[in-house]
Order: structure tokens, then C-alpha cells, then sequence
């Protein structure tokens, strides 16, 4: 007797499919999710590479921070060496080597507001005897939507006691001992971590020390006649 050849009834082969279908749905969900958190993961560690190095900059200009003027000085006044405002710091500090040309420079740290929100920028110009140089370069942009930024300095007293946060600074020939910036991004994952710099050369010098300092093209003082040997 002949046997007839079964095959796969159409029930059977709309189960395999739709099972087939599933996996692949599966497979194609699990693959869309890993390139997801991939491209999440990457993001995060490039922007808190970029927050690692707009501090990095910040604090090393900073702690670098000269008492030079930042500009020629009038007949009878003292140019300042330090401005700070709760927008913006203006100091004489060098640059680094791959950034510039060498020598002090007078450098601009502003928070700016636009379309996106605030944005910390950079600008420095080359100083030299008779005042800084014209910008070189448009601003440089280190940080960018910010919800909200300030600038505080601290100093001492006349007591010597550490004074109150302020945001302005017009004491003129003297570097704050402190730089406060406080930071919030609009981005709710962004986070500033706590950041303070501490000017060395404000650190070295006591309150009210500072003044008559030397502008970059200003001779150096004669020697003193030393008085006789008693």
C-alpha cells in the first residue's frame, strides 16, 4: 500500500511564524534597549568630561591668578587686579602654553544668557606694557545650559576672620582668597559638583597688602642703600 506524504497543516505554520515573529520582536527590543543606555552612558561620560575640564581650567587660572594690572594705570590711581561680580571674574593670570603665545594674560570668565539658557564663556587678551591686546579669538564657550550661576568671592577681615560670601569685589590691588561658583543646569542628571579655588597669591598676603604692585612695563625700584655696619 501507498503511504501519502503529510505535510504542515495551516495552523501550524501561522504558530511557527507568530513565534517566530515574537522572537524576533524580542530580540530587536533588547538590541534597540542596549543601544540606548550605550548612547545614554556615552553622553553622561562626555559631559561630565566636559565638567571635569571647565573646572580643571577654571581652578588652574584661578590659583594662577597674578597681581598685575589689567590696564595702564591713570597718573595717581591704581589699576585693579581682581574684578568679580556675581556674572563675571576678570584676573591676570598665564595661560597655557598650547592656548596662547606665552606671558600674562588678562582673562574673562562671564555667564552669559541665551536662546538655551546661560552659558559660562572665556575670553583672554595678551597683556603687554601698554595694555592688553584686542581679543584674539571670539569667546570661548566652557559650559552651556545653565539654569542658574553666580560668582562669589571671600576674603578676612580686618580681624583676620574669614569675612561672609560676596558677589562683588572692588578692592583695588588685592586677590580675594576665595572664588565660590555656584551652578545648575537645566538637564536634571547634569550635576556641578561644589567648587572653590583658592588663589595662591591671595592666600600669601595679608589683608590690606597688595597695593603699588608693579604694572608689566614699570622699572624695577633701585636697590637700597644699605646703612653703615654698626
Amino acid at each position: 500500500m501507498t503511504r501519502c506524504a503529510r505535510g504542515f497543516s495551516l495552523i501550524e505554520v501561522m504558530m511557527a511564524t507568530a513565534l517566530l515573529a515574537a522572537g524576533m520582536a524580542l530580540a530587536f527590543a533588547a538590541l534597540s534597549n542596549a543601544t540606548r543606555a550605550t548612547t545614554a552612558a556615552e553622553v553622561e561620560s562626555a559631559r561630565n568630561e566636559r565638567l571635569r575640564a571647565a573646572q580643571g581650567f577654571l581652578r588652574r587660572q584661578l590659583e594662577g591668578a597674578l597681581l598685575l594690572p589689567m590696564e595702564v594705570p591713570r597718573a595717581g590711581e591704581e589699576a585693579p587686579v581682581f574684578e568679580a561680580s556675581a556674572d563675571h571674574l576678570r584676573l591676570v593670570a598665564p595661560m597655557p602654553g598650547y592656548l596662547s603665545r606665552g606671558g600674562p594674560h588678562v582673562q574673562e570668565f562671564r555667564l552669559v544668557r541665551g536662546a538655551g539658557g546661560l552659558r559660562l564663556e572665556f575670553q583672554h587678551q595678551q597683556l603687554s606694557p601698554e595694555g592688553p591686546i584686542e581679543h584674539e579669538r571670539p569667546p570661548e564657550v566652557l559650559l552651556e545650559g545653565i539654569r542658574d550661576a553666580r560668582f562669589a568671592v571671600r576674603t578676612l577681615d580686618e580681624t583676620g576672620e574669614a569675612g561672609d560670601w560676596q558677589a562683588d569685589w572692588e578692592t583695588v590691588g588685592r586677590i580675594p582668597r576665595l572664588v565660590r561658583l555656584e551652578l545648575e543646569f537645566t538637564e536634571p542628571r547634569a550635576r556641578w559638583p561644589d567648587f572653590v579655588a583658592a588663589p595662591r597669591l591671595g592666600q600669601s598676603l595679608p589683608p590690606g597688602a597688595g597695593a603699588g604692585m608693579l604694572s608689566p612695563g614699570d622699572p624695577a625700584p633701585p636697590p637700597e642703600t644699605p646703612g653703615p655696619v654698626r
